[in-house]
């Protein structure tokens, strides 16, 4: 699988606009969404071939939200990378075993993110 397309779902606006950067100069396409609300309505107007999502947001928070679109079958196949400032082990761990296929801690470096990304692909 090929990634070209990227939702990056953040509810701080400085964070997409870091993350949103740093993707688009190593050459994916970015979407972006302030939260789960928001991810769900432009995941059923076009499918991204990755999604980064953060985890602490009003409303449904990511790992809630991860596990919802891992477990439609409309997105089988769609990997979620964890982007959080979460660092603790036991936020890693259960981030994955809500279906996220990475987990990365902000600060984000472009070489982890990218590699991460190049990784799935």
């Amino acid at each position: 699988m090929s990634i070209h397309k990227v939702l990056v779902v953040d509810d701080s606006k400085t964070e997409l606009v870091h993350l949103s950067e740093i993707l688009r100069g190593a050459g994916y396409q970015v979407d972006t969404a302030r939260s789960a609300d928001e991810a769900r309505i432009k995941l059923e107007q076009a499918r991204p071939d990755l999604i980064l999502m953060d985890v602490v947001m009003p409303g449904k928070n990511g790992f809630q939200f991860t596990r919802t679109i891992t477990r439609d079958p409309r997105y089988v196949g769609l990997p979620v990378i964890m982007c959080t400032s979460k660092n603790q082990e036991t936020d890693r761990i259960w981030g994955m075993r809500q279906g996220a296929r990475d987990y990365i801690v902000k600060p984000v470096r472009r070489d982890e993110l990218v590699s991460k990304i190049k990784a799935l692909g």
